[in-house]
């Protein structure tokens, strides 16, 4: 019985989570600091800058966000990995057409870094 609650919730706390999920695109780059929320301290390189569309004049700063790769961008066939990676923002990325601009380490995790720009979805 407690096997059967927990699948249930767990079932339940999934499509819940698909459907707060954000569409939107994602690239990637290379240099991680100095960084706009924490200037010269590394944060390792599961990390993003954030788009203006999110960034909210620092707000985003230390947010973590969940982010899969839903498909192709620019016609490289079948670059999604499967995986989602869990980044922490720590930049801003002005100007940027993409919501997310992963590190490229973030970015190989869940697609082909050949294909530069992916769709995505994504959720805090």
């Amino acid at each position: 019985m407690e096997m059967r609650v927990f699948l249930t919730v767990g079932i339940i706390a999934s499509l819940i989570s698909a459907a707060s999920a954000i569409t939107g695109r994602a690239t990637f780059y290379t240099k991680y600091v100095p960084s706009a929320c924490y200037g010269n301290q590394g944060q390792g390189v599961m990390i993003a800058a954030a788009s203006d569309a999110f960034w909210n004049g620092g707000a985003a700063c230390g947010k973590f966000y969940t982010v899969r790769c839903t498909g192709d961008h620019t016609g490289v066939p079948h670059p999604c990995t499967g995986a989602s990676v869990m980044v922490k923002i720590v930049d801003h990325c002005p100007g940027c057409s993409s919501q997310l601009d992963l590190s490229r380490e973030a970015f190989a995790k869940i697609a082909n870094p050949v294909a530069g720009i992916i769709d995505i979805e994504y959720n805090q």
